[in-house]
């Protein structure tokens, strides 16, 4: 077999293991690394949680003959780190144990590292390959690039929409009829755990009000989102799921508010745009991702203006006939799922 496509193989098997610490390693990146020695893995690891050993050094530790070492090739499918964090540089240790070939998914874009970690090794002397599975590798951790180089959180729409491209029925105080539910079970769970692995989820002020959601994981387990919901005039109920104080709720108002019991209330200027001034919040505390799940009008501000990375659309198998109209992304899908009785499109704007 060619050396590329045993590169390929063996960074492929770092990306499954550092799928392993999704929802545990943010605001780092999740990251997996495999040593191999004459063509057999002899050593592996992941980052397991946020300020607990980096891959490399679970992976190196894993080896029961450090001897070994000196001849073995290190794949990571993220560049070594070089500085000084919560944990010491893993290159230095790389370097340490004389291992002598070191091949690397993608460059880490954070400012601490970028490029310095490669360059560390390659100045010891290491042989280092970088950019085997470079795409897969950035897509692995397209949360953490987003939010290191465009300064704010990747951004996933999702809603659902029935087969004539309804997302509500018409709702009014007048006329409060229950929200309808239009996919199944199945695609409920989902989200809930599509939730569990991301910082944050937001909706709008009418959906607060009309749905009284939760936006919390519990058909799934794991770690439930910061809440986000937009309230100008602070007029909705404290009554509402939203500010039961039982998980961290951002409330963005015009108003003055001081933040309390697990609710932060952040003026904002409503006058102007909204968008820039809420991710440029959610960026100073480092929230890495965040889900839209807003109506139509929300889900549209961030779609007009091109602030969205992921758009996750659940069409299922109902028709409404009148209502209000589901958002459009004017894309391609980049892949579909059958979901039972309905169907997942997955669309990616590529032009941000």
């Amino acid at each position: 077999m060619k050396p590329k496509n045993i590169d390929k193989i063996f960074m492929s098997r770092c990306h499954d293991l550092a799928r392993l610490g999704i929802s545990q390693t943010a605001p780092n990146p999740m990251v997996g690394c495999v040593i191999v020695c004459e063509g057999k893995i002899i050593g592996e690891g992941y980052h397991r949680k946020c300020g607990e050993a980096h891959a490399e050094v679970n992976a190196i530790n894993s080896v029961s003959n450090h001897e070994l070492l000196k001849k073995s090739t290190l794949y990571v499918s993220l560049e070594p780190c070089s500085h000084f964090g919560k944990t010491p540089p893993c290159s230095d240790l790389i370097i340490s144990k004389k291992i002598q070939r070191v091949v690397v998914g993608c460059v880490d874009s954070f400012s601490q590292v970028a490029g310095r970690g490669i360059k560390k090794l390659k100045q010891a002397g290491c042989d280092v390959t970088v950019g085997v599975l470079e795409k897969e590798s950035r897509e692995l951790n397209k949360r953490f690039f987003t939010f290191n180089e465009k300064k704010r959180p990747y951004i996933i729409l999702k809603w659902a929409q029935t087969l004539d491209g309804f997302i509500d029925v018409i709702r009014t105080e007048k006329n409060p009829i229950e929200p309808t539910w239009i996919t199944n079970e199945h695609s409920r769970m989902l989200v809930h755990k599509w939730r569990s692995h991301e910082d944050a989820i937001m909706v709008g002020t009418n959906t607060a009000k009309k749905d009284n959601p939760s936006l919390n994981i519990r058909d799934w387990t794991g770690v439930n989102p910061i809440r986000i919901v937009l309230d100008r005039q602070l007029r909705l109920s404290e009554n509402l799921n939203l500010l039961d104080k039982k998980i961290k709720t951002i409330v963005f108002t015009e108003k003055d508010k001081k933040s309390m019991n697990n609710i932060d209330y952040q003026k904002i200027d409503f006058d102007k745009n909204i968008i820039p001034q809420i991710l440029d919040y959610l960026f100073q505390i480092n929230v890495q991702s965040v889900i839209i799940e807003g109506g139509e009008k929300l889900i549209m501000s961030f779609v007009n203006q091109n602030i969205w990375d992921e758009a996750r659309v659940f069409v299922g198998n109902k028709f409404f006939y009148n209502g209000i109209k589901a958002p459009k992304v004017n894309r391609d899908f980049s892949y579909e799922e059958d979901m039972l009785d309905s169907k997942l499109f997955v669309y990616r704007n590529i032009e941000n």
